[in-house]
């Protein structure tokens, strides 16, 4: 089982945008210390809700500050940027960490960042097959063209190619945000593995889970991929002595910044959004996930792989606000949970 931190960089109320950079750059850099398997940068624009709005430069610079931890961005925006500049950048930051870079990717939603880097909302309904395609032909082929619907261009040089890296790895994989069937059918059909919300249930996950395997047999993956794909499960962990405690702590501060982050989210095209209520949110992330004393974080992590056949986590540590408790949190899940789980 790996165990990663799922890094947002979410703005509390009362915090400025620096402060909330330098938790998020400091989360990393303690995790890799207290021995976690990975760090995963989410994406946002905007919004208060994650300060980063670009998860791959932020992954630049941690795979610089650290040794052996995995750094990936859960995810990149592919219907805000070209595939191909992704596609270098990715191919960059996986040469020069000898292999270190996961790249996610997701469709994202329909808010104004459409507008305002000039992709519209074609990109986002009906883009994102033919830009991961585009995407993964990069990081996989010597030289790429494209003749499609939104892209095309004659053949140019992959430059750097990913299979120059002093690893094992041809290229670094590409991990897709799952929220949908038709999106779980997507990424198995590629054999890609999937990043699967932290708002849904191990029941859910799971059933996700049968169905991209169905979807890969079908499609004719090979049968070793099929068993080995690593798909990542996102979720909440704080950790306290007692599980009241850790409730407590996420119940005072994640509802103020979900309300904050949320409402300031605002759609290209003007259609009603429909949000969680932010205390119900946090309750019902408190329930599903890794809170409380450390036996029962392990024990919960243990009882999501084993239903869900996942053993992979990206865990969001940072729901206190503060810096301080975020890097205790970040140690006790290294030291007092990790060792639990062999």
């Amino acid at each position: 089982m790996r165990v990663g931190s799922f890094v947002l960089a979410a703005q509390f109320p009362g915090q400025g945008q620096g402060e909330t950079l330098h938790r998020a750059v400091r989360t990393a850099e303690v995790a890799e210390e207290a021995g976690l398997d990975a760090v995963w940068l989410a994406e946002h624009h905007f919004v208060p809700y994650g300060t980063c709005p670009s998860a791959i430069t932020l992954a630049a610079l941690l795979l610089g500050r650290t040794r052996w931890l995995r750094v990936g961005t859960a995810v990149s925006v592919l219907p805000t940027v070209h595939p191909v500049a992704l596609g270098e950048q990715a191919a960059l930051l996986h040469v020069t960490s000898g292999g270190r870079f996961s790249l996610g990717v997701g469709r994202g939603g329909p808010w104004v960042d459409l507008e305002v880097f000039a992709t519209g909302l074609e990109a986002y309904e009906k883009g994102f097959p033919e830009s991961l395609d585009l995407l993964v032909r990069w990081l996989r082929e010597p030289a790429v063209s494209a003749s499609g619907e939104r892209f095309t261009f004659r053949e140019v040089p992959v430059v750097p190619r990913p299979c120059e890296a002093l690893t094992d790895a041809p290229g670094p994989e590409v991990v897709v945000a799952c929220t949908s069937p038709a999106s779980v059918r997507l990424a198995a059909e590629r054999g890609l593995p999937m990043l699967l919300g932290m708002h849904v249930g191990d029941e859910e996950k799971a059933e996700m889970v049968a169905l991209w395997r169905r979807c890969a047999r079908a499609a004719g993956r090979p049968p070793e991929e099929i068993r080995g794909a690593g798909h990542v499960s996102a979720g909440v962990c704080q950790i306290a002595d007692r599980r009241t405690d850790a409730v407590e702590t996420l119940v005072k501060s994640m509802p103020g910044w979900l309300k904050q982050g949320l409402d300031a989210h605002v759609t290209v095209d003007g259609r009603a959004r429909s949000m969680r209520d932010p205390l119900a949110y946090t309750e019902l992330l408190c329930g599903l996930h890794p809170v409380g004393t450390p036996r029962l974080c392990a024990d919960r992590l243990a009882a999501t792989s084993e239903r869900t056949g996942i053993t992979r986590f990206a865990l969001l540590v940072e729901g206190s606000g503060d810096l301080a408790a975020t890097e205790e949190n970040v140690r006790r899940l290294g030291a007092e949970v990790l060792p639990h789980l062999g």
